[in-house]
């Protein structure tokens, strides 16, 4: 039986306020809002954001996630990003990621 996870506090729009509250049980919780069941490359996608975040202390732009694609998956990053997260980059992968909701980006 799973322990409760504790949500740390949320935007409006249901980002975390403060993204090193996050952990990967927060990741589970924040993935079934979006209806998003985390498959390993959701994970590899998540994992790749957080080890950004942490050397950067920035989200890192979507160009960034499909560059990391890429070297897995060739060509089909952009388009396999978008299939993990079909409502958007800025969408679900930031915000299940725990990261700060992106203000004026792109979501390509």
């Amino acid at each position: 039986m799973d322990a409760e996870v504790t949500m740390p506090t949320l935007d409006e729009e249901g980002y975390l306020i403060e993204p090193n509250e996050w952990n990967e049980n927060v990741a589970e919780r924040l993935a079934r809002t979006e209806n998003v069941s985390l498959t390993d490359d959701h994970w590899d996608v998540i994992r790749f954001m957080r080890a950004f975040y942490e050397e950067h202390q920035i989200a890192p732009d979507a160009r960034y996630v499909i560059k990391h694609l890429s070297d897995r998956l060739g060509s089909d990053a952009r388009n396999a990003l978008f299939r993990l997260f079909a409502y958007g980059y800025v969408k679900q992968a930031c915000k299940i990621a725990g990261m700060k909701r992106p203000r004026a980006w792109s979501t390509g």
